[in-house]
């Protein structure tokens, strides 16, 4: 009798598969953008020198650099993720930067191992929508942020244009996995993700998860006409 293969499993498989054209997938399915995506959502974040971040599914840990330029030499920033391939890729990438403050650690985003009240900031970009749970990571991000801290979600989401909303579904649904048949040899792995990106929520209900999870103030932007968009949400102060 064949074991059923849990969610959990499947992503973890699918990541440590495509570990090796990750970054490169990254950047030709989005056009360059997420780098701009990123940029601009840094630009908003609170973060100060000296500040602890938390980059919570980091996968070859873009984002987690991005923090440690933002929180410096006397702060403290740890990107977790459950793939040591992506993980393994991440560490080339801090040892290139020489950042002592990154920590990069093997992890659950539902169980992460981290006191109350820890970080400044907790951020997952393009990883909620892979977890078998957002609701208790979105809890668990909640948990280890200190009162008043920010949490921010970078994700791929649904846009609304008529028109617009076709061609991106057409994209997503038919054309994402034949680039990762042609560019990564992939093309099991980026239909699965073509499926999970087009489940995902829309941002008002992603903000109404957010606040049913405790955050308050939460809002939210839009990138490239509705296809991605970032959440910002903030701990209530004590």
């Amino acid at each position: 009798m064949n074991r059923v293969t849990t969610k959990e499993e499947k992503v973890h498989q699918v990541f440590e598969r495509i570990s090796g054209q990750y970054d490169k997938m990254n950047s030709i399915i989005s056009f360059q953008r997420h780098k701009a995506w990123r940029r601009r959502v840094m630009e908003w974040m609170r973060l100060q020198p000296g500040d602890a971040a938390l980059d919570v599914c980091c996968g070859t840990a873009d984002w987690t650099l991005s923090l440690a330029d933002a929180c410096g030499q006397n702060g403290r920033v740890v990107g977790l993720d459950f793939s040591e391939n992506m993980l393994d890729i991440g560490r080339e990438k801090v040892r290139d930067e020489a950042l002592p403050q990154v920590e990069l650690i093997v992890g659950n985003a539902m169980e992460l191992p981290f006191a109350d009240d820890s970080f400044e900031a907790v951020t997952i970009g393009f990883g909620l929508r892979n977890v078998p749970d957002m609701d208790q990571v979105i809890q668990e991000m909640q948990r280890v942020l200190k009162p008043g801290g920010e949490a921010v979600c970078l994700e791929t989401s649904q846009p609304e244009v008529p028109g617009y909303k076709q061609v991106y579904n057409m994209y997503f649904q038919r054309v994402m996995p034949l680039l990762g048949r042609m560019f990564a040899k992939s093309y099991d792995e980026y239909a699965w993700l073509q499926e999970s990106t087009m489940s995902f929520p829309d941002k008002d209900a992603l903000k109404a998860r957010f606040e049913a999870g405790g955050f308050q103030n939460v809002w939210y932007t839009s990138f490239a006409g509705g296809a991605a968009a970032a959440h910002f949400a903030y701990k209530p102060e004590v």
